[in-house]
C-alpha cells in the first residue's frame, strides 16, 4: 500500500487497523476542558505507543445552547474553547498567571465557568496582540483572514451580533439584520469591527494549533477522523448567511425540520429541529457550499465520518411546529450525483458512512456504489438472530466496527442495563461468566479487533471499562450531555498495555509502524 493511500478508505482486504474515539473536550487539562495543545500531543503519543492508527473525535465546530457538537454555529469555524492556553503562553500572547483556573469537578466540563474563562483568555490574547505582542504573526493572520474570508467574515459578524443581542436566536434580531439588508449590515460591521476582528483572531489561533496537532499525528503514524453533521444548526451563520440553500419561509423560519422516525434510541423518534436543505438550489451551484464544507474539515483531518449518511439517500422531514417526529416523511436527498460532484472536486471520497438506524436498500446501494465503508456497532448485535448485520460474521472488510458510539451507553453500562434475555444472548455469544459485568467491554473490544472489519474502534470509556457515569450523550435529552472528561491517571493505567497486546495479536499494528518508518525515512532523505 503506498504512502498516499495509508489510512484512506475504502479499506482493501489486507487493511487492518484500529483506534479510539475521544472528543477533544474530554482530554485532561488544567483549564476545565480539553484542547488542541499538549494533552492532545500526549494523547496521540499514547495512541501510537499502543499500536493505534486512528483518533476519532466528534465535530469541532463552535457550540451554542446545549453545548452539542452536532449543533454548531458554523460548518466552517472551529470551537474557540479548544484553543490551548499553554500554547498561547508559549506564543507569548498570554502569561502563565493569566491562565489560572480552579475546577470544582475535574471529571466533567463545567461549561458555565469554562466559557467565560476561555473567552476571557482569548480577549486578553487579542489585546496583547493588538498592543504589539508577536508582530511576526501579523502577516500570517492577515493571510488567514483573506484566505478564509468566504465564511470567516459572516461568522465573525454573526458571533458579534449574538453577543450584542445577549445570545438571542438570530431570528429574534431586528428584521433588517435577519434579512441582511445592506444598510443594516454595513452599520453592524462598522459598529462591531473590534469584536469581529477578535473572533477572526480566535479562529486563526485555533487553526494554527490544529495544524500543529495534525502534523504531529502524521509523524507518529496516527490518522485523524473528523465528524461532519449532516444538517446544520438553525441558529448558525450557515443559515443566516445562505438562506437560499434551505427550505425556509418568507421570514427565514424553517418550513420543515429534521429528525428521524421512531428507532432504537426513541419510541417517538427524534425531533432535531434543524432546517433542511433545498437540494435543487444546491444542485444548481454544483453543490459548491457542501464541497467547501467538506474541504474545510479535510484541512484538519484525514477522513470524515459522514453523520446520518442515510440523509444523502433520503431524510426525515417533519413539518415545523410538530410536537414529535412521528408525523414526518422521507424526502429524497441528492444521491449519487452529489458524490460524483465531490469526487470530481476533492479527488477522492475519504469518508466513513454512519449508516445506523433505519437503513433501506437505497442507502446501502449508495454507500456501496462509492465504496464508502459502513459502520457496525456491536451493542446492536445481540437480538438473537443470526442475520443481524452487526454480528461480526456478517461483516465485510470495508467496514468500521465499533463497540459503541458517543450516542450509546458505555459497554459496561449497556450490559448492566440489558433485559435478562438479551444479557443471556450476550453471555452465550461471548462466553461471559454470569454476574461479571466487568467482562463485557473487554470482550466486545476483542470481538471488534478480531473481526474482518478493516478498522476497529472503541470509545476510550470502553477501553477503561467505565460505567454509566462516563456516558457522553443520551439522545433526546437536552441537558447534561457532552461533559465527560478523562483524567491523567486514567491515561496512565495498564489498559493501554492491554490494548497494545490486543492490537498486536489482532494484526492491526503493521500500517502504523509502516507510516512511522516512512515519515522517518522521508525526514532523513
Amino acid at each position: 500500500m503506498s504512502r498516499d493511500t495509508i489510512g484512506v478508505p475504502p479499506f482493501p482486504s489486507e487493511y487492518r487497523a484500529s483506534g479510539l474515539l475521544l472528543h477533544v473536550t474530554s482530554l485532561p487539562s488544567p483549564y476545565g476542558i480539553g484542547d488542541v495543545g499538549p494533552a492532545a500531543v500526549e494523547w496521540i503519543d499514547l495512541l501510537a505507543e499502543s499500536g493505534q492508527g486512528w483518533w476519532q473525535s466528534l465535530p469541532l465546530g463552535p457550540t451554542g445552547y446545549g453545548n452539542s457538537p452536532y449543533q454548531a454555529m458554523s460548518s466552517f469555524a472551529g470551537n474557540a474553547l479548544l484553543v490551548s492556553p499553554d500554547w498561547l503562553i508559549e506564543d507569548e500572547l498570554l502569561q502563565a498567571n493569566d491562565c489560572e483556573y480552579h475546577s470544582t469537578n475535574p471529571s466533567a466540563v463545567d461549561y458555565d465557568s469554562v466559557v467565560p474563562f476561555k473567552h476571557g483568555l482569548l480577549e486578553r490574547a487579542w489585546s496583547n496582540f493588538r498592543a504589539g505582542a508577536r508582530p511576526d504573526l501579523r502577516p500570517a493572520f492577515e493571510q488567514f483572514c483573506e484566505h478564509e474570508a468566504h465564511w470567516l467574515e459572516d461568522y465573525a459578524l454573526f458571533r458579534a451580533l449574538k453577543e450584542k443581542f445577549n445570545g438571542a436566536y438570530y431570528l429574534d434580531w431586528p428584521q433588517d439584520l435577519v434579512q441582511r439588508k445592506s444598510a443594516a449590515m454595513a452599520q453592524a460591521s462598522e459598529e462591531l469591527a473590534g469584536r469581529t476582528h477578535q473572533a477572526c483572531f480566535a479562529q486563526f489561533l485555533l487553526f494554527r494549533q490544529a495544524d500543529r496537532i495534525k502534523e504531529h499525528a502524521h509523524r507518529r503514524g496516527v490518522r485523524l477522523i473528523g465528524d461532519l453533521p449532516f444538517f446544520v444548526s438553525p441558529d448558525s451563520s450557515d443559515v443566516w448567511a445562505d438562506p437560499d440553500l434551505f427550505l425556509l419561509d418568507e421570514r427565514h423560519r424553517p418550513r420543515f425540520v429534521a429528525g428521524v422516525p421512531p428507532d432504537y434510541f426513541s419510541s417517538l423518534g427524534q425531533l432535531w429541529g434543524n432546517p433542511v436543505y433545498d437540494w435543487e438550489a444546491l444542485r444548481r451551484t454544483g453543490y459548491r457550499w457542501c464541497i467547501d464544507r467538506l474541504r474545510a474539515l479535510l484541512a484538519h483531518v484525514d477522513v470524515i465520518r459522514l453523520d446520518h449518511f442515510r440523509g444523502f439517500a433520503a431524510a426525515w422531514y417533519v413539518p415545523a411546529g410538530a410536537p414529535t417526529a412521528q408525523s414526518g416523511q422521507w424526502v429524497p436527498g441528492p444521491g449519487a450525483e452529489f458524490f460524483r460532484a465531490v469526487q470530481s472536486e476533492v479527488g477522492g471520497l475519504p469518508f466513513i458512512a454512519e449508516d445506523l438506524g433505519l437503513i433501506t436498500p437505497d442507502v446501502r446501494a449508495l454507500r456501496d456504489e462509492f465504496h464508502v465503508p459502513g459502520t457496525r456497532v456491536l451493542q446492536f448485535a445481540f437480538d438473537g438472530t443470526s442475520d443481524n448485520p452487526y454480528l461480526p460474521q456478517n461483516y465485510v472488510t470495508n467496514t468500521v466496527a465499533y463497540t459503541g458510539t458517543h450516542d450509546n451507553p458505555t459497554t459496561r453500562g449497556w450490559f448492566e442495563d440489558l433485559p435478562e434475555d438479551q444479557r443471556r444472548n450476550v453471555r452465550n455469544y461471548l462466553r461471559l461468566p454470569i454476574g461479571e459485568s466487568s467482562a463485557a467491554a473487554p470482550a466486545l473490544m476483542g470481538l471488534a479487533w478480531s473481526s474482518v472489519a478493516g478498522l476497529a474502534m472503541a470509545p476510550l470509556q470502553d477501553l477503561l471499562n467505565l460505567g454509566r457515569e462516563a456516558r457522553m450523550n443520551v439522545p433526546g435529552r437536552a441537558d447534561g450531555n457532552w461533559r465527560w472528561r478523562a483524567s491523567r491517571e486514567m491515561l496512565a493505567g495498564p489498559a493501554f498495555e492491554d490494548l497494545k497486546h490486543l492490537t498486536d495479536i489482532s494484526k492491526r499494528t503493521a500500517l502504523v509502524e509502516e507510516a512511522v518508518a516512512r515519515n522517518v525515512m522521508g525526514a532523513s532523505s
